[in-house]
């Protein structure tokens, strides 16, 4: 019989966060239950989404046992689109201001420009 290597993670590890992703995803359903509004909203939901997918990334598909190049293989162009994606969300809110200032004047205040 020939030897069998491999890597064996203990249940518990999964059945730990199989439990934080249930409570990460009623916290996330509590924001939408006692109807909060604006940004602490928006800030929670977008928090839990990222705990969640940073726990279902580092356990479920391994990477938290994998080497550091893989890692930053993965991580650095998702860090990258995040602050170019950022990036184009404040050029597009300056654009919109910006237009709504103009088209927004009337024809005396357009004139004296």
């Amino acid at each position: 019989m020939a030897k069998v290597e491999g890597q064996q993670h203990p249940i518990s590890v999964y059945l730990w966060i199989w439990g934080l992703l249930f409570v990460l995803s009623a916290l996330s359903y509590a924001v939408d239950y006692y109807q909060l509004h604006g940004h602490l909203r928006w800030s929670l939901i977008i928090l839990f989404m990222v705990l969640k997918a940073g726990l279902i990334v580092a356990i479920f598909m391994h990477m938290a046992w994998e080497r550091l190049a893989l890692v930053y293989a993965i991580l650095v162009p998702t860090g990258a689109l995040l602050v170019l994606v950022g990036l184009m969300a404040l050029e597009g809110g300056y654009t919109f201001n910006t237009r709504g200032t103009f088209f927004s004047a009337t024809p005396e205040v357009a004139k004296q420009r």
